[in-house]
């Protein structure tokens, strides 16, 4: 692509736009994580900066999103007596990401089952409200996440601050009944900031606010790198690592489809994975590939890396000049705007679906969230995945069996007038064809077994026509064995026909064929008739 004016213009009010949208969701993620305000902006300068240049989205915004926040939340909840422990935290996940790029396993992300994701993504949509009531009733954060949350609700709600309720539910409000019209000048997030903080400021102001934040160029913070560290911080920085990197490369789908483009995984890892270490390094939050950010990025003319680097640099500027205007902005105004984020998380295109899915999809995406919400994030990924890979061996196992042909050769048409007339018999059928159409997996392994069994020992010899097998994994390999050694169990003779590609390189690879002689293989059907007469014969 030419880079010219009508680029640069776009770039920039994409640039200008994502600032503005931006910096609400920043102090709000940044707040609710528990590092402050300040940490949230931080953390949307620097993931923003360096995923833009050194990433592999050209149009794609980073930032703090609803998942590095809520992981981070429960870091700084563990570690509240050791930021610095919390930042080498952060530190480690960016270069986890880093590692996961140069190591090229960005592209497998992309096979994540989309009942996973689902799941995942509306339980951090519901994690992020129930952590929000509280300030959103003027009370303060609870420990315990979120059903922490929910068990100090009675006492929040005997407590109640009705002004800080108030200001909540305008901001609220504002964000979702925004007009349409407007919104292309003046986002929906930025009009209830106004709306909320301006309410607090004039005329509600007996409520929890940000408080004092520190203006300037941000201090370096430096890792606390120690044997004992390192091993506490390994399961938390690989949960922030596989956090950034799902929700970075699901949005860059989301930029290719609105841009026709393709992005690279790899490089995009590699981008988020250093602007993670350097938000580590300042002591920002870590962040991810911004799904709202990207999307109004665009549709005010983003293109390059040009707009997502302007961003960081407006949100800079603003730190370095507006800082202590920050400092009004009520808690509640930031419950009000993340209420209607989490909300926006929520995959309602899914769930409005879910009486139409199939059972064991439903299923997935229920564990899924169930794990993300009452358990953990790490625990809720991984045990979906088992249940899908699960649900998905079922399916494939119907469809791989469904591709197994079993039939008798009948004497009197395989041999025809080649053989006696007593082997002519219309019911004579010594020989058997079993052919292997498509691809055969552990799903199937199992079954498949105790489906040709019984083919095998009503023959004096099998075919095992390979002619059509395009796949065949470890598990269908040592099948394949299992009826040989079955066949020669039976003294059934067998021939090994069409074998050929992948699946004879599966079959030799773990010494399938080394009790197959050299003679008992066939390229085509006439071949194989022909080894059979001499089977038969001996």
């Amino acid at each position: 692509m030419t880079y010219n004016f009508q680029t640069l213009r776009g770039d920039i009010f994409g640039g200008i736009t994502a600032a503005v949208v931006g910096l609400p969701v920043s102090l709000a993620f940044g707040v609710a994580s528990g590092l402050g305000a300040l940490a949230g902006i931080y953390g949307a300068i620097a993931v923003g900066f360096f995923a833009a240049v050194f990433g592999g989205t050209k149009s794609q915004i980073s930032g703090p999103t609803g998942p590095m926040a809520v992981a981070m939340a429960v870091i700084v909840t563990t570690h509240a007596d050791s930021l610095p422990e919390a930042f080498t935290i952060v530190i480690m996940a960016g270069l986890l990401q880093i590692a996961l790029g140069v190591m090229r396993i960005g592209r497998f992300v992309a096979f994540t089952p989309y009942s996973v994701i689902s799941g995942f993504m509306s339980g951090i949509g519901i994690i992020i409200m129930l952590l929000q009531t509280l300030p959103f009733l003027g009370a303060a954060g609870a420990t315990g996440g979120p059903l922490g949350a929910v068990r100090a609700w009675p006492n929040a709600i005997s407590n109640i601050n009705l002004s800080a309720l108030a200001i909540a539910a305008v901001t609220l409000v504002v964000g979702v009944f925004w007009p349409q019209q407007l919104r292309r000048y003046f986002p929906p997030t930025l009009a209830a900031l106004v709306a909320g903080t301006l309410l607090g400021v004039l005329w509600l102001t007996n409520v929890p606010v940000i408080g004092e934040v520190p203006t300037g160029l941000p201090q370096i913070e430096m890792p606390a790198f120690s044997a004992g560290i390192l091993v506490r911080a390994i399961e938390p920085a690989l949960i922030l690592a596989l956090l950034g990197s799902i929700d970075s490369l699901l949005t860059s789908l989301i930029a290719d489809a609105m841009t026709r483009t393709r992005h690279n995984p790899n490089r995009e890892l590699i981008g988020q994975g250093i602007g993670n270490t350097i938000a580590g390094l300042i002591g920002g939050l870590p962040g991810a590939g911004a799904t709202m950010g990207t999307v109004v990025n665009i549709r005010a003319g983003g293109q390059t890396q040009v707009s997502g680097a302007l961003r960081a640099a407006i949100l800079l500027a603003l730190v370095l000049g507006l800082g202590r205007y920050v400092e009004a902005i009520p808690h509640a105004v930031l419950a009000g705007i993340l209420m209607k984020v989490g909300w926006d998380i929520i995959d309602w295109r899914f769930i409005t679906r879910l009486h139409r899915v199939q059972r064991e999809h439903l299923l997935v995406m229920v564990i899924t969230l169930g794990l993300t919400v009452f358990v953990d994030l790490v625990t809720a990924v991984a045990i979906g995945l088992i249940a899908a890979g699960m649900a998905s061996a079922r399916q494939f196992e119907r469809l791989e069996l469904d591709r197994v042909v079993s039939v008798p050769l009948l004497d009197q048409s395989f041999f025809g007038s080649e053989e006696t007339d007593e082997e002519r018999d219309a019911f004579s059928a010594r020989v058997g064809l079993v052919a292997l159409r498509g691809s055969f997996s552990v799903a199937s392994s199992n079954k498949l077994i105790n489906t040709i069994s019984v083919d095998i020992r009503d023959h004096e010899v099998v075919i095992l026509d390979f002619t059509e097998t395009v796949y065949i994994d470890d598990s269908a390999a040592l099948v394949v064995e299992q009826m040989i050694d079955s066949a020669i169990a039976e003294d059934t003779q067998y021939i090994i026909m069409g074998l050929t590609g992948p699946p004879a390189f599966a079959l030799r690879a773990l010494n399938v064929l080394q009790r197959v002689p050299a003679d008992q293989f066939a390229k085509d059907l006439d071949e194989a008739k022909e080894i059979a007469q001499r089977l038969l014969a001996e």
